[in-house]
């Protein structure tokens, strides 16, 4: 009997920039429905392999497979079943939420007959209808990343990818993003790919976690095998510092609306 076809399979994957390997031969497989995090210190590839994955950035070396559709041959079908939240801020101030949400729906070629039902939809999953006509630049940070997570919803993807999606955030609007998510994944069956530096966040939404070392997959499993792999009374922080030998950082950011995530994200972008 086949295997069922995953959400996605790499196969060798190496990436490099100039003489500098970012990616070394990675073997990594998502199966539908899963949340997996993927883990690791900056510089250690996340990003880079979530770039390959959401179609932005071209396959060196290896295979990328996103239900079962090749990386660089059926991208268009790729990102029809795509949700992509990036660590850099991806909304207009400007705009109203309503009108951001909208803005993605026409480029992710959302039916226009369907456009104001699945903004609507997507706003609603996110308990944003009651602000979505308010300018985006009076929203909280809490509010920011929700209105970030329905744009990425309204074309009802299947795989949906979020990059740091809580760096900024309070835990009271951390919490809010993650209870949205959950719905998603009990109410649509949606995988969902996931990085942060915030373990107590991987140790509890993911099904299984990859931790990822100078473009070198390090550990891969379910975060309890993970950590009795450690020891009787390891902690997810205890496997990080053991595969990465790397100290985590303490973003030490608070929630404090538009101006304060595009801060913190320009401020880790700096940092690497």
């Amino acid at each position: 009997m086949n295997e069922p076809v995953a959400a996605v399979e790499c196969h060798g994957l190496t990436h490099r920039y100039g003489e500098h390997t970012v990616l070394d031969h990675l073997d990594l497989r998502i199966e539908r429905g899963e949340a997996f995090g993927l883990l690791g210190p900056n510089g250690a590839g996340k990003t880079t392999t979530i770039r390959l994955l959401a179609t932005l950035t071209p396959v060196q070396q290896g295979t990328v497979r996103v239900f079962g559709f090749p990386v660089g041959q059926r991208d268009t079908d790729i990102r029809y079943n795509l949700g992509y939240v990036p660590q850099q801020l991806s909304i207009e101030g400007a705009l109203t939420g309503r009108q951001n949400v909208a803005w993605f729906a026409r480029l992710l070629d959302v039916p226009r007959r369907e456009r104001a039902a699945r903004v609507d939809e997507a706003l609603d999953a996110m308990d944003l209808l009651d602000v979505a006509d308010r300018p985006a630049a009076a929203y909280s940070g809490g509010m920011v990343r929700r209105l970030e997570l329905a744009q990425a919803l309204v074309n009802r993807p299947a795989l949906l990818i979020l990059d740091e999606p809580t760096v900024g955030l309070d835990p009271i609007a951390r919490d809010s993003v993650w209870a949205r998510v959950a719905r998603l994944r009990a109410e649509y069956g949606t995988t969902v790919l996931l990085t942060t530096h915030y373990m107590d966040e991987a140790d509890v939404l993911c099904d299984r976690i990859a931790l990822l070392h100078k473009g070198v997959l390090r550990a891969v499993g379910a975060p309890a095998e993970l950590k009795a792999a450690i020891g009787p009374d390891a902690t997810l922080e205890d496997v990080f510092r053991h595969h990465a030998g790397a100290a985590l950082t303490d973003d030490n950011a608070t929630e404090g609306g538009l101006t304060g995530v595009r801060n913190t994200r320009r401020t880790a972008q700096r940092a690497g």
